[in-house]
């Protein structure tokens, strides 16, 4: 028996909301427009005009138009939603959404602090309903690939990105504290988790921002965590580097007792096994299909969940260890000081518990005792 409520009807298009019209809401309702695993049954902003407007500018009909999700969410008939609100709107979303008796794929992160991370995974308990994190860059066929061979250069002892782009957003992102940290280094922290396969313990971070940045915030970062069992990650990333940029997915370097493997986040991964062995290129071996790429991806292992119960990678138990590795790089920042991740939880777990004012969620909160007891067996549970 799954964890979390599985859909009733295994075969039909799923019936989706989606909350949010802005930039990334306009990407998200072409996919569902052209997928046939879903159907888009409603759309929700606060600027229903607006709302409207993508609509029609899609060629979207028959499509409920709300201010809120409880004004759609019985009428529609639907059977799941799809956050793709600013991150400050993630919590309050997802926790209407969960207990109006619906899973949420959001998107990342999670939620904007911690301790509201924390806050949604009792929620998705108390529920019954699956809470997923769209972490997009996780789903590519070479990356799959990468995390395959790394069987072939034996005890991983090092991990390290490159990132350097130089992307002119406007909106909230010019305004942030900590831009490239808090809204882009979650991906890459996410995929060593993925590749690494093991948990992160703590994490020494610098951020600063070039005289010429067009970011009020720090837009450049560099970052060494530390893993369970001593592996080392790390991170160099600017979102001001004009020329020579890497790619969206960074530049990786992976070594290991037994040889190293490359990726530039596009193409296929190349292994050489060390002095005289043959560098094996990816060109010469075959990948496999995909359900999709990016936000395709994983709609997909969304909608594959609510079918056969089978965990998600993005479920948000697991996936809050993405966004501490975020909290912790920022707090790193801004101290100067080495920070231990599982002691950052604990804090976050307290603000939690202290500030949490739904009765159900409360009473599961201090049920866990700490961070770590309710993450780890929200996991096994799951598991």
């Amino acid at each position: 028996m799954s964890a979390f409520a599985l859909l009733a009807d295994s075969a039909s298009p799923v019936r989706v909301i989606q909350v949010g019209a802005g930039g990334m809401g306009r990407v998200w309702l072409q996919l569902l427009a052209d997928s046939s695993t879903v159907q888009l049954v409603g759309l929700v902003d606060l600027d229903v005009e607006a709302a409207r407007g993508a609509l029609e500018e899609l060629g979207l009909s028959d499509v409920a138009v709300a201010a809120s999700l409880n004004e759609i969410a019985v009428s529609t008939g639907a059977e799941a939603v799809i956050n793709v609100t600013v991150p400050a709107a993630h919590h309050p979303v997802n926790i209407e959404a969960l207990f109006a008796g619906l899973p949420v794929l959001c998107e990342k992160p999670i939620a904007p602090t911690l301790s509201q991370a924390l806050s949604l995974a009792a929620a998705s308990e108390v529920s019954g309903q699956l809470l997923m994190t769209s972490q997009s860059r996780r789903y590519y066929p070479v990356l799959a690939e990468l995390k395959q061979q790394l069987g072939s250069i034996g005890t991983i002892g090092m991990a390290a990105t490159e990132y350097s782009m130089a992307p002119r957003f406007g909106g909230f992102r010019d305004e942030m504290d900590s831009p490239l940290l808090l809204d882009m280094s979650i991906h890459a922290f996410d995929v060593a988790r993925y590749l690494l396969d093991t948990d992160p313990v703590s994490v020494y971070c610098d951020s600063f921002n070039p005289s010429w940045s067009w970011y009020r915030g720090d837009s450049a970062a560099t970052a060494i965590f530390e893993f369970e069992g001593g592996i080392r990650y790390s991170y160099v990333g600017s979102w001001c580097s004009p020329g020579f940029e890497t790619s969206w997915n960074g530049s990786w370097r992976v070594s290991g007792s037994a040889g190293t493997a490359l990726w530039d986040g596009e193409s296929r991964p190349r292994i050489d096994s060390g002095e005289g062995a043959p560098i094996l290129d990816g060109n010469e071996r075959d990948t496999e299909s995909s359900a999709g790429e990016t936000i395709a991806g994983s709609l997909a292992e969304f909608i594959a969940a609510l079918r056969t119960g089978q965990v998600p990678s993005g479920e948000v138990h697991s996936n809050i260890l993405s966004l501490a590795m975020v909290a912790s790089a920022v707090r790193s920042a801004e101290t100067g000081q080495r920070v231990v991740i599982d002691a950052l939880l604990e804090e976050a777990y307290a603000e939690a518990v202290r500030g949490e004012r739904h009765p159900a969620i409360a009473t599961r909160l201090a049920g866990w005792g700490s961070a770590a007891t309710g993450l780890t067996r929200g996991r096994q549970v799951l598991s």
